[in-house]
């Protein structure tokens, strides 16, 4: 009898051949390229520092494609949007202390959207491990302990023999649900020195199935059969496991309303009859789901956005599914599901009955209407404008990606992403600078589609200097910058909180007031098409760049405002 531990996969001899007789002039960058390389990575996104000369040096004996950026929190972000985009794990190859230490913002944005980012490090020669302080540049007494809070996993590497398994593992890892960054981290002189070992042909790492408990999916079911007044949140765990087909099919069945969170959007079809949307910075929306008598969470933590800045008091019985066990029950008491979403949707699906209910419709027609009255109470026209231009000037499967800027709290509740996986943001970290470096690692993605980026003026400053990388790569990306002359969503906060922005000490400034440059010269600099827009022009020049293929920057001059808050009060 053959057990399955006694079965040993052969080296053909052709492998034997390769593996006796490996090409001279390699080292231990080699063996990470070549381990990448068998784990099916086809892109590596970095910056170069002295330590991590190895992992560069043996990019030039690989068949990868490396994108190198101008800043390292901006590949962080590039390689970000990659794993959004593919469900890859994105490389990133980061150099010892200030290099390294520059991505933690970009990596804290990848756990909190569960992006597989596997971060790859240099460290300091081996004989300065420890703690002890040796001088070295870049030295830090433990590298890994500024890493361990942000990452999903580390996994530390000492001598060449570890490299392939343990970027396998970081790999195996990061796919593995809840998605998420990970850390790996290499001495110069491992990578520097000259290899005698075989060449990586492959690794194995298949990421685990994170499968349902079935007593639980079973109670879940009869619960929603039951249930008078169902409703669903969908969450960017439902994007993530492709799970969008399998929500609006139990959608369906039981005929339950549905709202996806600002990470969850297009989760649902926006216009769908059970379409509650995104708006779930309203009142109406928040009445409306403590209402529900069985409430489904599917990929969702339920935090601080999701319950409209924890004003959210549900009165019935809460489901919640969710990858990440961290985040399961952490808000809400529930019926808890520590669960792929797609394959928890799955069983539901299986086991669920059908349950009619005419009204349900109306009861979502009547919501929305509230919603669209009390922001059309407001007088903001000039926001809903820009963004309905901005809607019907991108082509329907082209990404979007969003920085922090009132355009993009906007976008949040009322933008249509028209299909799954098709808008993103940073508003799981909320740091500014995510836009536009997030979509050039959309564009090395997927080439077939022109992405946007929309920023504020003083989130584009931070990584102005990506206009170089988009150049150099020509990636299809059209940023979109509103220039109001400061960081106005801190502007309004402030202005709200204090009745006015904060004095600097000459008191001619305020600390929310930005000095900016002329944007349009500025692209033009680094060889960049740049137009002034006016509202009334956005939509056509938009349409004009997005349509004409290399990178290109659009500047509206406004001043946008934030429709009024309803947990305030």
């Amino acid at each position: 009898m053959t057990h399955d531990h006694d079965l040993v996969l052969r080296p053909t001899e052709a492998q034997t051949s390769a593996a006796l007789n490996p090409p001279p002039g390699r080292n231990g960058g080699d063996l990470v390229v070549e381990t990448l390389s068998g784990l099916g990575a086809t892109t590596v996104f970095g910056l170069p520092g002295q330590h991590a000369l190895g992992m560069f040096d043996a990019l030039r004996r690989s068949s990868l494609r490396y994108v190198g950026l101008r800043v390292e929190n901006n590949a962080g972000f590039a390689a970000d949007a990659y794993g959004r985009i593919t469900g890859e794990a994105a490389p990133l190859l980061l150099s010892t202390g200030p290099g390294a230490l520059t991505s933690l913002a970009a990596l804290q944005e990848a756990a909190a959207a569960s992006a597989p980012v596997l971060a790859i490090s240099s460290q300091i020669p081996t004989a300065g491990l420890g703690g002890g302080r040796h001088g070295y540049l870049h030295e830090l007494p433990d590298q890994q302990a500024s890493f361990r809070g942000v990452v999903k996993s580390v996994h530390t590497v000492r001598t060449q023999s570890q490299i392939p398994s343990a970027i396998a593992a970081a790999w195996q890892s990061a796919l593995t649900a809840p998605h998420g960054p990970v850390w790996v981290e290499i001495p110069q002189d491992v990578l520097l020195a000259e290899t005698p070992l075989p060449q990586v042909t492959a690794a194995d790492a298949t990421p685990e199935e994170l499968v349902p408990r079935p007593e639980l999916t079973a109670v879940a079911a009869h619960l929603l059969s039951g249930a008078a007044r169902p409703a669903i949140i969908a969450g960017g765990g439902v994007i993530r496991a492709d799970a969008s087909g399998k929500l609006r099919a139990l959608a369906e069945r039981i005929q339950a309303p549905v709202v996806t969170t600002f990470g969850g959007k297009g989760a649902f079809p926006w216009n769908h009859p059970l379409s509650l949307q995104s708006w779930l910075e309203d009142r109406h929306t928040t009445d409306f789901l403590e209402d529900a008598d069985v409430l489904l969470v599917v990929g969702s933590g339920l935090g601080e956005l999701s319950s409209n800045y924890r004003t959210f008091k549900p009165r019935g019985r809460l489901i919640q599914i969710e990858a990440d066990l961290g985040k399961l029950e952490s808000n809400y008491p529930a019926l808890g599901i520590h669960a792929d979403a797609r394959l928890a949707l799955s069983a539901l699906l299986e086991t669920v009955d059908e349950r009619p209910d005419e009204a349900a419709p109306e009861r979502v027609r009547t919501l929305l209407e509230r919603v669209h009255s009390r922001i059309a109470s407001q007088q903001l026209a000039l926001e809903q404008d820009a963004l309905a231009s901005i809607r019907r000037a991108l082509p329907p499967r082209s990404p979007s990606f969003w920085d922090m800027t009132i355009l993009a709290y906007w976008a949040w509740s009322a933008f249509d992403p028209r299909h799954p996986n098709t808008m993103h943001s940073a508003q799981g970290a909320g740091g500014l600078g995510y836009a536009f470096p997030a979509a050039l690692g959309a564009a090395a993605a997927d080439p077939t589609h022109p992405v946007l980026a929309v920023s504020g003026d003083g989130g584009a400053l931070y990584s102005i200097a990506e206009l170089a990388t988009a150049k150099q790569h020509g990636f299809d990306v059209t940023w979109l910058i509103i220039d109001d002359g400061g960081y106005g969503i801190l502007r309004e906060y402030m202005t709200d909180t204090f009745g006015e922005t904060t004095a600097t000490a000459t008191a001619t400034e305020t600390a929310t007031e930005l000095t900016r440059p002329d944007y349009v010269a500025l692209a033009e600099s680094f060889g960049v098409p740049g137009v002034r827009t006016a509202p009334e022009t956005l939509e056509g020049d938009l349409a004009k760049a997005l349509s004409t293929p290399g990178p290109s920057v659009i500047v509206l001059p406004a001043v946008l405002r934030m429709f009024a808050p309803t947990h305030l009060g």
